[in-house]
């Protein structure tokens, strides 16, 4: 009999970047899914299995170079920002090719995102695969566990569509090697997933614990699928179910454990007024009682350190706050910042010790709030601009410089620039978010805190956008402005209402939380799917969707960086092209899978072997 341990590796070099076949890694050692058969014929073995695939989808947004940036900078929110080395993701040209590092924080987490959605399906296959073999207290209970798996399949083939196209459907446990997996399109696989997510909507309870998969969460990524099926009415309708459902609703009111906090002071000495903005992203009030906004939220807590991933906490500080504790000049020429703790004027405690990897563009730092007025969300104090720092060297005050406890400035009056690196180490960012406290580092990375995968503010604005392609303005223009409302923000009119318009409140209200490159390319499909004409006057087709699509074109309008001979201070210039649209599938799985053949993406080596994809989803056997 073959054991299942190579059973397991076949199914890891089909899907996943590579794993090393080392000693360790074969010693009769199982891994830990791979338990005595009686371990997956209990509800509570079951649900063990779906704890796994909460653990893949919940490490996203974790650790040093954690996945959801290469979302980020594949859009048009954010670029890479190490600019003192190569490898970063920055000429994509050269470096986003399928045989390239595509696993790495120094490079890019393609391949993580390839392999570890692939796990999760495995995981859900394996819960799907074993419910004939457990007994249940009710058709209920089985039927919520099969629910919940089914959103977790749903939601690993949602986002491979969205970043790489056609790619294997894998719906049952695989318990024999099979190198002989076939792509699949696109489409095929998302009329699929919405079956299955239809049925969940209506078995999976709505009472789960927190960081669990509640309906709420199943009729929100139903509602994206709906999206990128094109199918608006069935959008508007999984979307209203959610939102007129009475479980959630949006937090409009001061709540949590700032509730009763009412300023604070920056580091220049000016004072914050909390608010309802600054208590929703409170660390302690993501999961709190009276967080009725948060659908689907990941758990991660001072507690856990040491697991995997998590034992850095969030590390958003380090990731997404820029590099301004070094080059940065006094007008007068002197070093000007310390990132030492326990200083005077301590910034690093209020701001960390970050590193510009994930560096926002102009467009999400400045452009998106040119008219932002009393937006809670761009309020000086939510919002840090540079200029919103002080010098705080300590050798300034020692020299009696005058600068010194003063805010930065960028240029001198002839147009000097005080700063060395503009791109890594000068951009604003939502202090709001990104203020996580970090009590394991005397320089703070960003602590432990939970994190909102779904929130009803996306909600809202994911019906918005169904209004928005059915034709109804006035209609998309309320859901916006429910969202607006509650920062605070100017209300908009129908006639404002674009898909334009719609990403630019995503990036605002949903910054380093949504999969942006995943959202982006869906809204993409659309345009190329229905024919329908863009705000900036193109139209565009499947026909030609490598080489033409509104992806590319949403970045090339709104960023500064790609294709306009921008270097790093390395020399690396920011090189993109349209069929980037889609990432390279990982060379080691299509080489693996010697038996059939999974598609490469247009654009890269290897798609000149290509076959036509399958159209159909065979039965479960």
């Amino acid at each position: 009999m073959i054991s299942q341990r190579y059973i397991i590796l076949a199914v890891i070099l089909s899907f996943a970047l590579v794993a090393s076949c080392s000693k360790d890694f074969l010693e009769a050692e199982p891994l830990s899914f791979n338990t005595p058969e009686n371990a997956l014929n209990t509800p509570e073995g079951l649900n063990a299995m779906l704890s796994r695939a909460m653990v893949n989808l919940r490490s996203e947004f974790y650790g040093d170079g954690s996945p959801i940036i290469t979302e980020n900078i594949f859009s048009e929110v954010a670029v890479e920002g190490t600019t003192d080395k190569s490898g970063p993701a920055q000429d994509l040209n050269l470096l986003i090719l399928p045989d390239a590092n595509l696993n790495s924080a120094n490079s890019n987490r393609i391949g993580w995102y390839w392999g570890s959605f692939y796990e999760t399906i495995k995981f859900a296959n394996t819960v799907i695969g074993r419910l004939d073999d457990a007994e249940f207290e009710s058709d209920a209970q089985r039927n919520d566990i099969l629910g919940r798996a089914y959103f977790h399949r749903a939601y690993a083939y949602y986002r491979l569509t969205q970043q790489f196209g056609d790619v294997p459907f894998v719906r049952e446990e695989v318990k024999t090697p099979r190198l002989d997996f076939v792509s699949t399109t696109r489409e095929t696989i998302l009329n699929k997933i919405r079956e299955e997510l239809n049925f969940a909507a209506e078995w999976v309870s709505e009472n789960a614990n927190k960081g669990d998969v509640s309906k709420g969460a199943v009729l929100h990524l139903l509602t994206k699928v709906n999206l990128a099926l094109a199918d608006f009415d069935a959008a508007i309708a999984s979307s209203s179910q959610l939102i007129d459902g009475g479980s959630y609703s949006l937090v409009t009111e001061r709540f949590g454990a700032f509730a009763g906090m009412d300023t604070t002071s920056l580091v220049d000495g000016t004072i914050q007024e909390f608010d309802v903005t600054w208590d929703l992203h409170r660390p302690e009030n993501k999961s709190a009682p009276g967080n009725n906004e948060a659908i689907l939220s990941v758990i991660d807590r001072l507690e856990f350190e040491g697991n995997g991933a998590f034992g850095t906490g969030t590390s958003v500080q380090r990731q997404a706050v820029p590099l301004w504790w070094r080059f940065i000049n006094t007008p007068d020429g002197q070093n000007g910042m310390s990132d030492n703790p326990g200083i005077e004027i301590d910034q690093v405690f209020i701001v960390g010790r970050g590193i510009g990897r994930n560096r926002g563009t102009a467009y999400s730092t400045k452009q998106i709030w040119e008219d932002s007025n009393n937006d809670q969300r761009h309020k000086k104090g939510n919002w840090l601009d540079m200029e919103d720092l002080v010098y705080n060297a300590p050798s300034l005050k020692e020299a009696g410089n005058t600068y010194y406890g003063k805010n930065l400035e960028l240029y001198l009056p002839d147009g000097t620039a005080l700063c060395s690196d503009t791109i890594r180490n000068w951009y604003g960012f939502p202090h709001y978010k990104f203020a996580i406290p970090d009590p394991n580092n005397v320089k703070p990375a960003g602590g432990h805190s939970d994190w909102y995968v779904f929130r009803l503010a996306e909600t809202y604005l994911l019906r918005a956008e169904a209004y928005f392609w059915k034709g109804n303005l006035a209609a998309a223009a309320e859901d916006i402005n429910v969202v607006r409302r509650r920062a605070d923000a100017d209300e908009i009119t129908a006639a404002d209402v674009n898909i334009g318009y719609i990403l630019d409140e995503r990036a605002r209200e949903l910054y380093y939380e949504e999969p942006r490159k995943t959202e982006l390319t869906r809204i993409a499909y659309i345009f190329a799917k229905t024919g329908k004409t863009a705000y900036n006057g193109e139209s565009y087709s499947m026909d030609n969707f490598s080489t033409k699509n509104f992806w590319f074109d949403r970045i090339a309008e709104v960023t500064d960086f790609y294709n306009l001979g921008i270097k790093t201070i390395h020399g690396d210039e920011y090189t993109m092209s349209p069929y980037h649209v889609l990432w390279p599938v990982p060379a080691a799985a299509i080489n693996a899978n010697t038996q059939g053949t999974i598609n490469q993406n247009e654009g890269y080596p290897g798609a000149e072997n290509n076959i036509p994809p399958l159209t159909t989803v065979p039965e479960e056997e």
